[in-house]
C-alpha cells in the first residue's frame, strides 16, 4: 500500500473514532442533563416535605 494510501485509511479511521466520540459525548450529556432534573426534582421533594420535628 502506498503512502498515500495509508494517510487516507488513517484518516478515515480517525473520521470514524470522531464520530464515535461526538456520539458519545451526546449520550452522556443527555445523560448528565436527565440526572440533573432528577436531582433538581427529588430536592425539591425533600423541601416540601413536612418537618419530622
Amino acid at each position: 500500500m502506498t503512502a498515500r494510501g495509508l494517510a487516507r485509511r488513517a484518516a478515515s479511521g480517525e473520521r470514524d473514532r470522531i464520530q464515535q466520540l461526538e456520539r458519545e459525548n451526546r449520550e452522556l450529556r443527555q445523560a448528565n442533563e436527565i440526572l440533573r432534573k432528577a436531582s433538581a426534582y427529588f430536592a425539591q421533594a425533600e423541601l416540601d416535605r413536612p418537618s419530622k420535628r
